[in-house]
C-alpha cells in the first residue's frame, strides 16, 4: 500500500483549490490530470467543497484528492464520505487528528514552529504541512525545523510560486509543495481551462 507521503512525493506539486461552483471541478480536474498534475487539495473554504470532492472522485477515480482547511471531525467525516484520500489542516488540532484516526483517513496537519512539530510527533505523525510557508520564515525556517526533527517531512504551502518551488523541493525531506498559482480562483470562475492546463503542465515540468 502506497502511503500518502509517497503519493505526494510522486506528484510534487499539489494544486490547492478554492471553488465556488462544484461543477467546475470536472473540467478543472481534467485540465490538471491531463497535464501532469493528477492531484487536488479542495479546500473547505467554500460550501461547494464536499460536492466538488464527490464529483471529482467520480470523474477522476485515480486522482489523489485531498480536502483542505479541515478544522473538525464533521468536516473530516464529510471529506471521507465524499471520496477524499486525505485531509489537510491549517494548524495542528489534536481533536481533528484523533477524529481522522477514528474514521480512517490520513491527515497532514499544519505546523510552523517547534512546539507544533513536537505535538505532531507525539501523536505519531511525521508528514506535516509547513504553513503559511513564506510568512513563517520560508526556506530558512523549513531547514531550521528539519534539522533537529529528523523523522519528519514537510509539504510547504502558502506563498509557493514558480519562482521558489524548486528551491523548496531541493531541500531534503521536503516531499511536495502546495500551490495555488495554476488554479487561480478567477481563472476557475471564468472557465479558463486551457490556461490552467498550460500552467499545470509548466508546474509539472518545472519540478521533474
Amino acid at each position: 500500500m502506497t502511503t500518502i507521503a509517497q503519493q505526494l512525493a510522486e506528484i510534487k506539486v499539489i494544486p490547492v483549490i478554492a471553488i465556488d461552483r462544484a461543477e467546475d471541478i470536472i473540467p478543472l480536474g481534467k485540465a490538471l490530470a491531463e497535464n501532469g498534475l493528477p492531484a487536488a487539495e479542495i479546500t473547505f473554504r467554500s460550501d461547494a467543497a464536499v460536492e466538488a470532492i464527490r464529483l471529482l472522485r467520480e470523474a477522476q477515480p485515480e486522482m489523489l484528492i485531498g480536502a483542505g482547511t479541515v478544522l473538525n471531525r464533521e468536516q473530516a467525516q464529510a471529506a471521507k464520505d465524499a471520496g477524499a484520500t486525505f485531509v489537510v489542516s491549517p494548524g495542528f488540532n489534536p481533536n481533528t487528528v484523533i477524529a481522522c484516526r477514528e474514521i480512517g483517513i490520513d491527515i497532514v496537519p499544519g505546523v510552523n514552529n517547534p512546539s507544533a512539530v513536537e505535538a505532531a510527533i507525539e501523536m505519531g505523525l511525521t508528514t506535516l504541512k509547513f504553513f503559511p510557508a513564506e510568512a513563517s520564515g520560508g526556506i530558512n525556517m523549513v531547514k531550521s525545523l528539519l534539522g533537529p526533527y529528523t523523522q519528519i517531512q514537510f509539504m510547504p504551502t502558502g506563498g509557493i510560486s514558480p519562482s521558489n518551488v524548486k528551491e523548496y523541493l531541493a531541500i531534503d525531506r521536503v516531499i511536495a509543495c502546495g500551490g495555488t498559482w495554476m488554479v487561480d480562483k478567477a481563472m476557475i470562475n471564468e472557465g479558463r481551462w486551457d490556461e490552467i492546463g498550460r500552467l499545470a503542465r509548466e508546474a509539472a515540468d518545472l519540478v521533474k
